[in-house]
């Protein structure tokens, strides 16, 4: 497995304050993260996260950021006018700090997640996208499980209908799984707007579905890597440790050491 590509979601790491989940990730061997958008980790507020300060924090570990977890897209659903026009605001902020950050994506919210909102957050993002095409940074909405984003069907018609490159889907195939949905249907389904990518493991039971180790679930990944590599994405790969088996001090260096093995 190409390693460079490989980043450490901090989702495990979020009550930890932010230097010491990057020592946790560069200790573990990784040379890119993907900071979850909320506090101590990220905010889009400069008066709560100083960019500079993590820019300095990131250098001083040796590490990079491949796509910052922001929520930005949620106001997208409100009915004030206003309201949307600040939020479009906070979508180029994001924008604007990847590109500070040197990173290629950023993860953005279906507007409320609620498909009775589809129609309304497209021309938002039509606009955002054309900010996003100038900035060359990649917006995807990650598949939570949600009324849109847990819907491959209605992920691919968002996309489709916004109709940029640079906006699509960021594929989650343990989520998509823990929704009742088989991940290798949904990656045809949605083949032509990955942007990112989350990975974790897991096994399916009577009660649903669980997380793993990684390398120790049903979820095949080097299928996964084969099929995006034909498919010509060439972004990110970040693993998101979500389990309790094991603190992320010890397990996160041996989920990249499983990733890497594969």
């Amino acid at each position: 497995m190409d390693m460079s590509r490989v980043s450490a979601c901090t989702y495990a790491l979020l009550d930890r304050p932010l230097e010491k989940a990057m020592e946790v990730i560069a200790a573990a061997g990784f040379k890119k993260m993907d900071p979850v958008g909320r506090l101590p980790h990220l905010s889009l507020d400069p008066h709560e996260c100083d960019p500079q300060v993590l820019k300095s924090i990131l250098d001083a570990h040796g590490l990079r950021i491949a796509n910052l977890g922001t929520y930005a897209g949620r106001g997208f659903a409100s009915a004030d006018p206003a309201e949307q026009a600040r939020e479009l605001q906070q979508v180029h902020r994001a924008i604007d700090l990847a590109v500070f950050f040197g990173a290629r994506a950023i993860r953005v919210s279906p507007g409320n997640d609620d498909p009775a909102c589809l129609e309304q957050v497209v021309p938002w993002y039509r606009r955002a996208a054309e900010y996003a095409a100038k900035r060359r940074v990649y917006m995807g909405i990650e598949n939570h499980g949600g009324g849109i984003s847990g819907q491959p069907e209605l992920c691919r018609e968002l996309a489709d209908k916004v109709g940029s490159p640079f906006f699509g889907v960021l594929y989650e195939p343990g989520n998509l799984m823990l929704a009742g949905t088989d991940y290798r249907s949904a990656l045809e389904i949605m083949r032509d707007h990955i942007v990112h990518t989350h990975f974790k493991d897991g096994v399916s039971t009577p009660g649903g579905f669980v997380f793993t180790m990684l390398g120790e679930g049903e979820i095949d990944f080097r299928w996964i890597v084969r099929q995006l590599d034909t498919l010509g994405y060439d972004g990110d790969l970040a693993l998101e440790y979500e389990v309790e088996m094991e603190p992320p001090e010890t397990g996160l260096k041996k989920w990249y050491e499983a990733f890497a093995a594969m």
